[in-house]
């Protein structure tokens, strides 16, 4: 008995790191218009917000070997080399994807090796790519994440922008949501710092709209079933868009 009381402190204790590793920030509850048809007044409101997460692997390098900068590829099977450093890809690969490339601002793509080909046609390409952690959520800090542009056949390369543009790592297109479970939006902003060059990214759900300031997975809550489309806008903090290619992400997910 004495023993069971003692055990009683540590496992409050643990409960309460728990919930305070989990602790909501920046939570805004969404109002639904009065018209819409899917209206239900015993529905929870729709609520946009972030956990006070840590960084995972702060300090994990990821290296871009091949392709170089505008190099020429023929069409066919393109080769990739990462070089990954401080971070346990090896040990934890053979389980699931910790390595990422979008192309194209597209559906990300994960691997499983460092080294890998990829059959693309002819076109100019842009990959970003990137680690994840534990929750599949993209490392944000610097290092965790390169981008290149490279081209396939004959084809031109992208004009010259010195403008941060997206890469979304969540949701996926054509997604499938459970209404139980948080719709999560993980995105990365290339190419600039969010404070720094004062920008911020819009989230739109259908009817709502939700801001942020820096790179953090933003968590959707009590979506009604249906089809939504979600856009992803990466703005000027006078609410001026960017102007360039990949500034604008949009996916649709199916909340069922």
């Amino acid at each position: 008995m004495k023993k069971n009381l003692l055990w009683m402190p540590v496992l409050i204790l643990f409960i309460w790191a728990c919930s305070e590793e989990k602790k909501k920030i920046n939570e805004e509850v969404m109002e639904v218009s009065q018209d819409s048809l899917s209206l239900d007044l015993s529905q929870q409101k729709v609520t946009f917000y972030q956990y006070e997460d840590s960084s995972d692997y702060p300090d994990a390098i990821l290296e871009l070997y091949t392709p170089l900068g505008n190099q020429v590829f023929r069409p066919g099977k393109v080769p990739f080399e990462f070089n990954i450093k401080n971070f346990p890809f090896e040990e934890q690969t053979v389980e699931r994807f910790l390595l990422f490339n979008i192309l194209n601002g597209g559906d990300p793509a994960g691997f499983r090796t460092p080294i890998f080909q990829r059959q693309l046609e002819e076109g100019s390409y842009r990959v970003v790519a990137y680690l994840v952690d534990e929750e599949g959520l993209a490392l944000k800090n610097f290092g965790n994440y390169v981008d290149r542009d490279f081209q396939v056949g004959d084809s031109r390369p992208f004009p010259y922008s010195a403008e941060p543009y997206l890469a979304v790592n969540l949701p996926r297109n054509n997604q499938i949501v459970d209404p139980e479970h948080e719709l999560i939006i993980d995105f990365l902003v290339v190419g600039g710092d969010m404070k720094l060059d004062g920008l911020k990214v819009r989230i739109e759900i259908g009817e709502f709209s939700y801001e942020i300031d820096h790179m953090a997975p933003v968590r959707v809550a009590n979506l009604l079933p249906g089809t939504y489309l979600v856009q992803i806008s990466l703005l000027r903090n006078d609410g001026k868009e960017l102007e360039g290619p990949f500034s604008s992400v949009t996916k649709t997910i199916i909340v069922r």
